[in-house]
């Protein structure tokens, strides 16, 4: 469990907080019947996303999980003397 950051990274920070500024915006400019406004917001949400990726490629994101090397399997003790008898 200490092995993971659950994505508290630069590049999901960056991205969660511009999308929810987006967010933020779209919402306003709903209520205030502006869909000019509605769909500026809409474009600052998928800014978002862009520069949470763009980071993520830059190193900012999380690291790549190295993989596991699987161990090889230790005989029983009945499986060694089954072989050996035969």
């Amino acid at each position: 469990m200490a092995g993971h950051n659950h994505g508290h990274t630069p590049a999901a920070w960056t991205g969660v907080t511009i999308a929810f500024i987006g967010f933020c915006v779209a919402g306003a400019f709903t209520v205030a019947a502006s869909p000019l406004g509605f769909w500026a917001g809409i474009v600052i949400i998928a800014l978002g996303g862009i520069v949470g990726m763009a980071m993520r490629a830059a190193g900012l994101g999380m690291p790549k999980a190295q993989p596991v090397r699987p161990q090889p399997a230790v005989q029983s003790q009945t499986q060694a003397q089954a072989q050996t008898q035969s």
